[in-house]
C-alpha cells in the first residue's frame, strides 16, 4: 500500500506542473497546497525527497526546495533536517518546529517545569489599589485613554530609565523607548537594525523568542560557541571574519538557558571586538533585573552601539507587557518608528501602573519578594538533585541539568510527560538544527499544586535521571 500511494502522489505532481500559469516551482506548491486542503496528501505524510523527486518529474532540484520552501512558509509542511519534509500535523513537531510560545496550552492535571514564569505574589493587591486610585481622577483616566507619543510619554521614559539603570549604568530617559514587553522590544529592535537576509550571531543556546522572532523577519541566525561564562569572544571573532554579521544578540546575566553570568572582563572583550567588527550589541535583561547588584551591561563599553531590553515580566507581573529598551541617541527614531509600525504605541495604562510602582518603590518590593520566593523553592528541591550534575545561579529561577549517557534528554522529557510533568530540552533554545548538549533546563517558577507538587516533580525527574543512567552521576562540585 505504501508503494502504490507513492506512485500515486508522484503521478499527482506531475499533473500539478502541467496545470496554470507562473514559474514551475509556485505550480507545484500551490497543486501540493490543493492536495492537503482536499486530503490527497494527508497530516504526517513525508514527501519525497527533493532530488528523487525532480529526478522523476523532469526539473531541477532547485524547483523542488523552492517548493517546499513556499509550503514551509505557509505552514503547511515542515522540514527537518536529515529526516525529510512532512505534511505539517501537530504531534510531529519538535520544539523548534513548533515556534516559541510562552504559554503552551498544557492540561490543567500537568505540572509546568518547562517555562520560567513570574511567580504570583502581592501584586494583585497592589493592582487594585492603584486602579482604585485612578477610577478616582478621571482626567488622569482619559488621559491614558488618548494617544501617546511613539516612544512613550516622558515620565514613563524616566521610569523605564530607573528602571534599567544599576551600577554606573545610568541611562537617559530621552534614549530609553517604551514598549508592550521584553518580546515586543526585541521585534522592534530587530525591525529597526535588521533586514530579511541579514545574518545576526548569538550564543548556540538562547533565548526561544529570539530564534522564532528572526524566523519571522527572514533574519539569518548563528551560534556562538560557549563556556561557562557565556559566548565565547574567540568564536565570534572567527565567525565575523568568515561572514558578515549585522549585530549580536547576547544574556551576559543569568544567561537563557545556562544560566552563565559574564564576567566584566568578558563584556569588555566582547565590546572591543563589536566595534572591530561594527557590530550593533543587543542585550536581554529581562532575568538579568532578579540579581539587583549585576554586572554592567556589555553596552556600558560600547554605548554608541549597545542596546539594552528590560521588562518588569520576570519580576513583577508578567501579564502587565510593560518594557524598555535603552539604544544610542542615533537609533531612536528607527525604534520608534518600528514601534509606530508593530502596535502604533505601547499601552499606556500597563506603562501608568508601571511607572507608578516603579517611583514609589512598590516594583523593586515586588522584586525582592520574588527572588525570596525563588530562593526558598530552589532550597525545597535542591535535596533531590544531589546526585545530579547540574548548573545554576542564585538569582535564577531554573536549573540547567545534564542527562547522563546513554540515556538522551528527549527520553527524560517523554517519560516525565507520562507521568505528567513537564520540562525543556537543549533542542528548544539550540540555533543549530544540528547538534546540541543532552542537557534539561527546570524551572521552580510553576507551583500551582503548591510545594508538594513542586518537591513531587523533582524527584520525579531525580528517579529518571538516576533510573536512566544506571548508577549516579558524579556530583559537580
Amino acid at each position: 500500500m505504501a508503494v502504490k500511494r507513492n506512485i500515486d502522489t508522484v503521478s499527482i505532481y506531475r499533473a500539478m506542473l502541467g496545470k496554470g500559469v507562473g514559474v514551475k516551482y509556485k505550480r507545484l506548491a500551490k497543486g501540493i497546497e490543493e492536495a492537503i486542503r482536499t486530503g490527497v496528501i494527508r497530516p504526517g505524510d513525508k514527501l519525497p525527497p527533493h532530488r528523487i523527486l525532480a529526478d522523476r518529474l523532469g526539473v531541477t532540484a532547485g524547483t523542488i526546495s523552492h517548493a517546499y520552501a513556499e509550503l514551509e512558509r505557509m505552514g503547511w509542511v515542515v522540514a527537518r533536517v536529515g529526516d525529510g519534509t512532512f505534511v505539517r500535523k501537530r504531534d510531529q513537531e519538535r520544539p523548534r518546529d513548533a515556534g516559541f510560545r510562552n504559554f503552551p496550552g498544557a492540561p490543567d492535571a500537568c505540572h509546568d517545569m518547562s517555562r520560567n514564569m513570574h511567580i504570583p505574589g502581592m501584586e494583585a493587591d497592589q493592582l487594585a489599589r492603584h486602579l482604585a486610585q485612578l477610577a478616582g481622577d478621571p482626567e488622569r483616566l482619559r488621559e491614558l485613554l488618548l494617544y501617546t507619543p511613539d516612544a512613550g510619554v516622558l515620565r514613563h521614559r524616566q521610569a523605564g530609565a530607573q528602571w534599567l539603570a544599576h551600577g554606573d549604568f545610568r541611562p537617559l530617559a530621552e534614549q530609553v523607548v517604551c514598549v508592550n514587553g521584553s518580546q515586543h522590544g526585541l521585534l522592534a529592535v530587530l525591525m529597526a537594525t535588521l533586514r530579511a537576509g541579514d545574518t545576526l550571531v548569538t550564543e548556540q543556546l538562547t533565548y526561544p523568542g529570539l530564534i522564532s522572532v528572526a524566523r519571522l523577519l527572514g533574519i539569518k541566525v548563528i551560534g556562538v560557541e560557549m563556556d561557562e561564562e557565556g559566548l565565547l569572544p574567540a568564536s565570534l571573532d572567527e565567525l565575523c571574519r568568515t561572514n558578515r554579521i549585522t549585530a549580536l544578540y547576547c544574556t551576559p546575566t543569568i544567561q537563557n538557558p545556562t544560566t552563565a553570568v559574564m564576567s566584566v572582563a568578558r563584556r569588555q572583550a566582547l565590546a572591543q571586538l563589536c566595534r572591530e567588527h561594527n557590530l550593533l550589541v543587543i542585550e536581554d535583561e529581562t532575568h538579568a533585573v532578579l540579581m539587583r547588584e549585576r554586572p554592567l551591561p556589555i553596552s556600558h563599553f560600547a554605548p554608541e552601539r549597545g542596546v539594552v531590553i528590560g521588562s518588569l515580566s520576570k519580576a513583577v507581573a508578567a501579564g502587565l507587557r510593560a518594557g524598555y529598551v535603552y539604544v544610542p541617541a542615533s537609533m531612536v527614531g528607527r525604534l520608534t518608528a518600528a514601534i509606530r509600525n508593530s502596535c502604533w504605541m505601547a499601552t499606556p495604562l500597563s506603562l501608568d501602573i508601571a511607572s507608578a510602582w516603579i517611583e514609589d518603590g512598590t516594583a523593586f518590593s515586588l522584586l525582592d519578594e520574588q527572588t525570596k520566593e525563588i530562593d526558598r523553592r530552589k532550597e525545597l528541591v535542591v535535596g533531590q538533585l544531589e546526585s545530579v550534575i547540574y548548573r545554576t545561579h542564585r538569582f535564577s529561577p531554573h536549573f540547567w541539568i545534564d542527562v547522563p549517557a546513554p540515556w538522551r534528554a528527549s527520553e527524560i522529557d517523554r517519560s516525565l510527560r507520562q507521568q505528567n510533568h513537564l520540562i525543556s530540552t537543549a533542542e528548544a533554545f539550540s540555533v543549530s538544527r544540528g547538534t546540541f548538549p543532552e542537557c534539561v533546563r527546570v524551572s521552580v517558577s510553576n507551583a500551582s499544586g503548591g510545594d508538594h507538587m513542586l518537591c513531587d516533580g523533582f524527584a520525579a525527574l531525580a528517579d529518571v535521571l538516576r533510573n536512566g543512567a544506571g548508577s549516579p552521576p558524579v556530583m559537580l562540585s
